[in-house]
């Protein structure tokens, strides 16, 4: 049971969440101890490095996982087509530097992608299973990841028969339809269960043996904070998750007052006899 945020480096969380001082280097630090799992945003963006990749791993504690989202280029620009190149730039970028400590990739599409089962098919079966299938593909990456700045071995340690989860949270309404579920499902990627106060669709199908939910705002997208009972509402979700054997992993997204790091605590204090 991994709960989390969706990032960490927040103003307004300094002074309120993260004690009055603490440095900005020590802000993740501070909430690994807190939470179980954060999503990294930043790879969604740009390229990241592997020494990042290093140093995130290194101040979290054991057990702790990292979400990566996958880059907009490959969901947003090339809408998942043509991708080959790009994805294997993603592996090679650092993601591999996480060692054990890498989690699902989320691969996030815009609202305007309607549900293309061809496209989405291809797409899926390019998706590295293994750690060692990750490595594989980083091989082929292009200049845009200098060979000098480059990860493409796992890090010690690691298996690579070690599986590589994936989730996909769509936002148009056409994945509402059993032929995404199935085409999911034959693949084992999750449907993201995406909580974002109406303004996307919401999928709460289980595909695979993990659920992964993103909530980004119970009345309002992104702000305000979750209730008592909404949270109590989502331990009873996640402990019957766990009782048939599935994995979860969620993530607060709702950060523009601060509220996202004390949710995904509460949370987790309703999930303390089984964690």
């Amino acid at each position: 049971m991994r709960v989390g945020t969706s990032g960490w480096r927040y103003v307004s969380w300094r002074g309120d969440f993260y004690p009055t001082g603490l440095r900005q280097r020590e802000e993740l630090s501070h909430l690994s101890r807190l939470v179980t799992s954060v999503e990294v945003n930043g790879s969604f963006y740009s390229l990241q490095r592997p020494e990042r990749y290093r140093s995130w791993a290194a101040v979290a504690p054991p057990h702790f996982e990292f979400a990566v989202k996958g880059g907009r280029y490959i969901t947003h620009l090339r809408r998942l087509q043509g991708v080959e190149t790009a994805l294997a730039n993603h592996w090679a970028s650092g993601v591999l530097a996480l060692g054990p400590a890498l989690g699902p990739t989320l691969w996030q599409l815009p609202a305007r992608s309607a549900f293309d089962e061809d496209r989405l098919d291809r797409f899926l079966s390019l998706l590295p299973r293994t750690a060692g299938e990750a490595a594989e593909l980083a091989h082929q990456h292009d200049d845009k990841v200098a060979e000098g700045r480059a990860q493409t071995h796992l890090e010690a340690g690691v298996d690579p028969a070690s599986p590589v989860r994936h989730a996909l949270e769509p936002r148009h309404q056409s994945f509402d339809d059993p032929r995404a579920r199935a085409l999911l499902d034959s693949h084992g990627v999750a449907l993201v269960e995406s909580d974002s106060a109406g303004t996307w669709p919401r999928f709460a199908a289980l595909t695979t043996d993990h659920a992964y939910v993103r909530l980004h705002g119970e009345d309002r997208l992104y702000g305000g904070g979750y209730a008592a009972k909404t949270l109590d509402a989502w331990a009873g979700r996640i402990r019957g998750w766990s009782a048939e054997g599935n994995d979860s992993y969620v993530y607060f997204d709702n950060d523009i007052d601060g509220r996202a790091p004390h949710d995904a605590v509460s949370l987790l204090d309703r999930l303390a006899d089984i964690l």
